[in-house]
């Protein structure tokens, strides 16, 4: 690792690290109800713009949306934003997505997604650690443009199926990533 990297790295992980212990702090019971609005509002957008997500949220125990997510980078990256988890249109918890990249990548987005939690099993699992890692536990399925041609009641066996919407801006680039959801406490 060259002298330059080690440094700006730290500061990098310091960065996420404090927006983290931020975030997490009181003041968000603040904001619950606008989360809570903005969530509603994405996801009342997605299901009137997507037929998919329409079937997936009439038979999902619960959905997690993370209305925007704000991702930047250069080489280094990270991402963050709040959510709410609905169900039955209520909300239940709040979360928070934090990430960080490595790789190959430049700009900024702004992004909206959302993950239907097609079984209790899956929203136990987001509860029952010290946060979610993406990847790790539940099977979660991005939904993309092929899903509506093997889409049928039959075959929703998933545990988590996820959109993302509402992209804002450019990012580029290929990388390394993780990605933690975790449960705000009241």
């Amino acid at each position: 690792m060259s002298k330059v990297f080690h440094p700006l790295l730290k500061l990098v992980f310091s960065i996420f690290f404090l927006l983290g212990v931020l975030q997490s702090s009181p003041t968000f019971a603040q904001n619950k109800s606008t989360t809570t609005q903005q969530a509603q509002q994405a996801l009342n957008q997605l299901l009137k713009s997507n037929a998919d997500a329409r079937v997936l949220n009439s038979k999902a125990v619960a959905v997690l949306v993370f209305p925007n997510i704000t991702k930047a980078g250069l080489m280094i990256g990270g991402q963050y934003g709040d959510g709410v988890l609905l169900s039955k249109g209520k909300p239940i918890a709040y979360y928070n997505t934090t990430g960080v990249s490595y790789g190959m990548q430049i700009g900024a987005q702004e992004y909206g997604y959302a993950m239907f939690f097609m079984k209790q099993s899956a929203i136990t699992a987001l509860d029952s650690t010290d946060g979610f890692e993406v990847g790790v536990g539940p099977s979660v399925v991005v939904v993309d443009e092929g899903f509506a041609k093997s889409n049928t009641s039959i075959n929703l066996q998933e545990d988590i199926y996820a959109f993302i919407f509402n992209q804002k801006g450019l990012m580029a680039g290929l990388g390394i990533q993780g990605n933690k959801i975790t449960k705000l406490k009241k």
